[in-house]
């Protein structure tokens, strides 16, 4: 283990079985097997592996961690991160290519509180709406003018008569309209 600038490093070759309890930073290369409860940042590097109960303000995952985080602040998993247990933080990072299985707590959210709170904002003026994809109708007048008129229309012819019968034109009343 060294030291650097207030924060302690596990090494590649360093394995530490038990309970570890810190308050600085921690890098882990090596291995870390127990509990791990920190008042700052833990750092699992890509050559380190954590099995461990961890207790962190913050966590950023570049290795793997077999185990149950539970952070003040923040948990990050990299790219390269790899993690298997639960995690419980205010906020959760989760980059793309990151490997995680487990279930994610960010804690409690008052329902109640939330729906005054989106009350009480108040909402943006609506955007203008687009154009009509469609040609709007054409306006119809409101006053027609109609005209009666009175058309011959002949009467349709029967299938066949039994007897010759003498069809006349039959007067009707229709309507036009015009525009």
């Amino acid at each position: 283990m060294a030291t650097i600038d207030g924060s302690t490093i596990i090494g590649e070759s360093i394995l530490i079985s038990g309970s570890l309890n810190g308050d600085e930073d921690l890098t882990v290369r090596g291995r870390v097997e127990g509990t791990l409860t920190l008042t700052k940042t833990l750092v699992v590097e890509p050559t380190g592996v954590v099995k461990a109960e961890v207790q962190v303000k913050n966590c950023i995952i570049s290795g793997a961690i077999v185990g149950n985080v539970t952070a003040t602040e923040s948990v990050e998993i990299s790219r390269e991160g790899r993690m298997v247990g639960d995690i419980s933080a205010p906020r959760v990072i989760i980059v793309d290519g990151a490997s995680f299985r487990g279930r994610i707590d960010m804690g409690e959210v008052d329902v109640e509180a939330e729906r005054e709170t989106r009350t009480v904002v108040s909402r943006p003026a609506p955007l203008p709406s687009r154009p009509a994809l469609r040609p709007a109708p054409r306006p119809v007048p409101i006053e027609r003018k109609m005209e009666e008129k009175t058309v011959a229309v002949a009467a349709p012819k029967p299938p066949a008569p039994p007897a010759p019968v003498a069809m006349g034109a039959v007067k009707r009343k229709v309507i036009v309209k015009r525009k």
